[in-house]
């Protein structure tokens, strides 16, 4: 029995697993037989030199051939057998997501006390700790969360307004094909502000206080609590371009029917004039063609564009509210700009970032918690 062909990289992952000093020894060994098995070493020969049985230089062989470079690694269950069956693990989740109210009990939230309490009275289970339920709500994926706040749509054209536009991010996402004389280019439109200047909220690593802080360290950094505003606002119109992730923004002092079109008109000049583009945008007065001011749609008639807006009070489908957190995350927790060319210098040097490093893993990874459309 031999390992399977093993490629240049695979073996070179091989070496490094064997040469590195640290990590598993289970490992260590599995990966010595794999690699003397694909150097034309026999079983019996492999077994001599690793000090072990036939049988388990097979096995070592065969689950590699199966599973790859995972079987190498051991897959330790040490410890105690799980406490709770199945059924008893669904129905304490199920319990610890119900509200208390639907069970008689005159609460409107609860910790960890008052569940564990019921589980034993209502004889889901005959003893659990507070930090055993802690534990098994965390491996069930149940967490202590805040409500937060949601607005129903009450627009007549919800379920087509949101087709269209879950359409639109099925061609940008490349996972339908556009028709004849459908969009090929998707835009995500919206205003973000008012930029103010004001000291922000954030975080920031310093040295820590208490009985271990270092008696000659400097004060910690902190947040002015009064302030005024006498600098006016700012707006940022950005636009985000789904198939290319890429952001773009223009900084003004107003958002109103002047400027947004010529917002719009930078967008348009990104591509030539035959590629027929899409924006998705809200129901913000500005974006709206009415029977006084048509300049928007007839704009868009003219310079084949679409334009695709939400849902009334469904903003969150718009892919750009994620790109706006991550800007609100970069950009301004915890600062206090003095002036606002000092703060737009900020907004525009972080789009170039962005722009840049769309692929940063901790970028991806406040995009996608925000993201849910």
């Amino acid at each position: 029995m031999r390992v399977r062909e093993i490629d240049d990289d695979e073996g070179k992952r091989l070496l490094r697993i064997i040469r590195r000093g640290s990590g598993s020894v289970v490992t260590w060994r599995r990966a010595q037989m794999v690699l003397l098995s694909a150097q034309g070493m026999t079983v019996a020969k492999i077994a001599e030199v690793t000090f072990t049985s036939d049988d388990r230089v097979r096995d070592v062989i065969h689950n590699f051939n199966t599973d790859g470079f995972d079987s190498l690694y051991p897959k330790y269950r040490g410890g105690r057998p799980k406490t709770f069956t199945l059924p008893e693990r669904r129905e304490i989740k199920e319990i610890a997501k119900s509200k208390p109210a639907e069970h008689g009990l005159p609460f409107s939230t609860r910790g960890l006390t008052k569940p564990a309490d019921f589980l034993v009275a209502e004889g889901v289970v005959d003893d659990i700790s507070h930090e055993g339920l802690r534990i098994l709500l965390r491996e069930e994926g149940v967490s202590f969360q805040r409500v937060k706040t949601w607005k129903t749509s009450r627009d007549p054209d919800y379920a087509a307004k949101k087709a269209r536009v879950e359409h639109l991010y099925a061609i940008a996402d490349s996972e339908v094909v556009p028709e004849d004389g459908e969009p090929e280019v998707i835009f995500c439109l919206d205003e973000f502000g008012p930029l103010n200047l004001q000291p922000h909220p954030g975080r920031q690593w310093a040295e820590r206080g208490g009985r271990h802080k270092d008696p000659g360290r400097d004060p910690r950094p902190r947040r002015r609590a009064t302030y005024t505003r006498p600098h006016g606002v700012r707006h940022l119109f950005a636009a985000y371009e789904l198939a290319k992730d890429q952001l773009y923004g223009h900084i003004e002092k107003t958002r109103n029917r002047s400027k947004f079109p010529g917002f719009c008109r930078y967008l348009r000049s990104l591509h030539s004039r035959e590629v027929r583009l899409a924006i998705v945008r809200d129901n913000y007065s500005p974006h709206l063609t009415t029977k006084r001011c048509r300049r928007v749609g007839a704009w868009a008639e003219a310079n084949n564009v679409e334009i695709a807006h939400t849902p009334t009070n469904s903003s969150w489908l718009n892919r750009i509210e994620a790109q706006f957190t991550a800007l609100r995350y970069f950009t301004l927790d915890g600062t206090d700009h003095t002036s606002h060319k000092e703060q737009g210098s900020m907004i525009r040097r972080y789009i170039i970032w962005r722009n840049r490093h769309a692929a940063d893993e901790h970028l991806r990874e406040v995009i996608d918690r925000a993201n849910v459309a």
